[in-house]
């Protein structure tokens, strides 16, 4: 009845395998995300109760307490369903919750969640909930073959598991030129804008230069660095005129290990 592994080919014709959230991974990264939105909204209402109960004259302040309660309100809601649209866009597809569990959400061409789709899927979770309890969501997660509710399917997400590469027990050569080197992903501060500027085709750039790097002659390494760095720096925000071409390569080897963990599954 459910497929338990989804192919997806991408438009740069790369395919790639996902294993699909069920509804009993998606049910417990919804239960921690509302255990946290719970304790938000306790937290405001004693806000609130504090607020109100501090005037001397409670009677007397109505229209206060009336604004106050108005304000709180918004809050609620902007807390409520803010939470999933901001962590989905911000954190790679994952709220708390489903970071916790390992599943996140994606575009059904494989990429990264838009800020757009994350807004109509978390929109449509009014219908998903209906008539009580996610009584919808739930049963359309269970019988639709790619586990998707309502939300999925207008917006065009699938949520998957997070499966990344495992690290062979014996080190590549670029792994062994980067540990060399002593290069860490904290080596290079980067904006989310720009991680978010990245495209597949910019990984696939960028794992292609590292994988041949160390193949290469001196001369030919240090030609490959500028042109790469020429193409994929200035894209990032990162300056490239006046640098040496070293310290261009550490720049790169650095970014191949920033996007690897983002865009490097396993197959």
């Amino acid at each position: 009845m459910n497929q338990e592994q989804v192919g997806i080919k991408t438009p740069e014709f790369v395919s790639l395998q996902f294993q699909l959230a069920g509804l009993g991974s998606r049910t417990a990264a919804f239960i921690i995300d509302q255990l946290i939105l719970m304790t938000a909204n306790i937290l405001i209402f004693v806000v609130l109760f504090v607020l109100i109960l501090g005037e001397p004259d409670i009677f007397a302040v109505g229209d206060i307490n009336s604004l106050i309660l108005g304000i709180t309100i918004v809050v609620l809601f902007v807390i409520n369903w803010g939470y999933f649209v901001a962590f989905e866009f911000f954190s790679g597809g994952r709220t708390i919750g489903k970071r916790w569990i390992g599943i996140r959400v994606i575009q059904d061409n494989g990429h990264s969640l838009t800020l757009l789709s994350s807004f109509i899927r978390n929109l449509l979770r009014i219908v998903d909930s209906l008539p009580t309890s996610y009584f919808l969501g739930i049963i359309m997660i269970f019988f639709h073959s790619k586990h998707k509710r309502i939300g999925d399917l207008v917006a065009g997400t699938i949520v998957v598991h997070e499966r990344k590469a495992k690290r062979r027990k014996k080190l590549s050569p670029i792994e062994k030129e980067i540990e060399k080197k002593g290069l860490t992903k904290d080596d290079l501060k980067m904006e989310e804008w720009a991680l978010k500027s990245i495209e597949q085709k910019d990984w696939n750039l960028i794992k292609t230069y590292s994988n041949r790097l160390v193949q290469l002659p001196l001369s030919e390494r240090y030609e490959l660095t500028e042109q790469v760095a020429g193409i994929l720096l200035p894209k990032l925000g990162l300056e490239v005129e006046g640098r040496i071409n070293h310290d261009l390569e550490n720049t790169l080897l650095i970014l191949y290990l920033i996007l690897k963990e983002e865009w490097e599954y396993e197959l």
